[in-house]
């Protein structure tokens, strides 16, 4: 329901908000309660009117998730990007960090890549009891 606010303003309820987004509307309560989303005002009648603030907060917030920051990153980023702007060595110390991180997952998950091709190769096609995939999942499957 799109309303407009006496400032004149268009505003629109959560369930707008959740579709317009693609963010579950629990998660944008719960971004309000930890305090990521700023708790909007309320009609008349008491329900949440977003304005294009929340919306923008909303979206970068998605979108820093999708990328794979952690809670506490996006907070930063998002004080980083207010009214007071940071210098861009406050952000660009905060995304190293995580690039680092997500670096060091690509490299395990290269690892293990490796591993699993390793393993399943092995595999025969069913032809005998051994299995080299449980094999290495259960450690303790063969000590008995």
């Amino acid at each position: 329901m799109r309303t407009i606010t006496p400032s004149g303003a268009e505003s629109i309820s959560i369930g707008e908000l959740s579709r317009d987004s693609g963010v579950n509307i629990e998660t944008i309560r719960y971004y309000e309660r930890i305090k990521m989303l700023p708790a909007p005002p309320r009609t008349a009648s008491g329900r949440r009117a977003y304005g294009p603030a929340e919306k923008r907060t909303l979206a970068f917030i998605r979108r820093s998730r999708d990328l794979g920051f952690t809670l506490e990153e996006i907070r930063a980023l998002l004080v980083l990007g207010g009214p007071e702007r940071a210098s861009c060595a406050d952000v660009h110390k905060i995304a190293s960090t995580h690039l680092a991180n997500v670096r060091n997952k690509l490299s395990d998950l290269v690892k293990l890549e490796a591993i699993l091709a390793e393993t399943v190769a092995q595999c025969s096609d069913g032809a005998t009891p051994d299995c080299p995939v449980l094999d290495i999942l259960d450690a303790g499957r063969h000590s008995d």
